[in-house]
């Protein structure tokens, strides 16, 4: 494969195994940090390490004309571990790309750092964004709304409780949503650079204009699982009292965590069109009725639905 060599950082997580497969499918040369370097490697050649560790970032990035910066923390116990991982760990991954000479740098951060002040999560993605404009390189932000599609556990709950035929949802609010494999291929195409890229901010969606009120979004789910499920609008303090118990319940494993209700329940996660990538650049091709009806199918097969 003679293309670029691109360093990518969470190669094993949910949106970072996309992004690979992504790349591998642009013809481009993939070098991947990962703590445990996976049994099956594909055609990606793989650094052993973590985002604090200078030695394996140093290796990592050498030699490649792009990083891809996909790892950090969505749930973590405290806004410390937000920190070391999602803003330390974005500042080591920019040394590094600075000291070797990469000159672009493409950052995976969060509709979350629109709102510092809703959680930790949001404000460590915030600060991270200002490391990454602030370092020099020729970089660009990419800021998700809600990613699903196959190996997703965020929206996998919800999957679960349509098939029980109720779900319970935040207070009214609407919010955008894309495929994983969508968010990848954008990443993909990012990777050359150019005028339409270089040093911008981008908020991507699926197309669906205004986004997804909550019930919208329940419904579809339920629909994608073959149900009609009751939606059930639930308090800020219902919620709560709900992340309480999923932290005694399952403990380092909670999903529902007191951060996650800080921004779960801001009532505008939708993407802004000023911030939408160009058209000419990249445009999403999954629709998420589609799209959420194939997750669901392959929630079946591995056997998690």
């Amino acid at each position: 494969m003679s293309g670029p060599l691109v360093a990518l950082t969470g190669a094993t997580g949910f949106v970072g195994r996309a992004a690979l497969d992504a790349l591998d499918r642009a013809g481009m040369q993939v070098r991947a940090l990962a703590r445990t370097v996976p049994d099956k490697r594909g055609a990606a050649s793989w650094e052993q390490g973590d985002l604090s560790d200078g030695g394996a970032l140093a290796r990592l990035v050498k030699g490649a004309e792009a990083v891809v910066h996909v790892a950090g923390l969505t749930t973590a116990p405290n806004a410390e571990a937000f920190d070391a991982a999602n803003v330390a760990g974005t500042l080591n991954v920019v040394k590094a790309a600075a000291d070797a000479g990469v000159p672009r740098f493409i950052f995976v951060s969060s509709l979350a750092a629109r709102e510092p002040a809703l959680s930790a999560y949001g404000a460590s993605k915030e600060r991270a964004e200002r490391l990454v404009a602030a370092s020099g390189l020729d970089w660009t932000i990419v800021r998700p709304p809600g990613v699903y599609g196959p190996w997703d556990r965020d929206y996998l709950e919800m999957f679960r409780l349509a098939k029980r035929g109720i779900v319970p949802v935040p207070p009214p609010g609407r919010s955008s949503l894309i495929h994983v494999d969508d968010l990848a291929e954008l990443l993909a195409t990012l990777v050359p650079g150019g005028e339409d890229a270089t040093h911008r901010t981008f908020e991507p969606d699926d197309g669906h204009a205004g986004g997804w009120s909550h019930r919208e979004l329940a419904r579809v789910i339920g629909w994608a699982v073959g149900r009609r499920p009751l939606v059930v609008h639930l308090s800020r303090p219902l919620l709560e009292q709900a992340s309480r118990a999923d932290r005694l319940l399952r403990r380092s494993r909670a999903r529902l965590t007191r951060d996650r209700v800080g921004y779960m329940t801001h009532p505008d996660w939708v993407a802004r069109p000023e911030l939408h990538v160009p058209p000419a650049l990249w445009q999403p091709r999954i629709p998420t009725r589609e799209g959420m009806k194939e997750t669901a199918r392959w929630y079946r097969e591995k056997g998690w639905l």
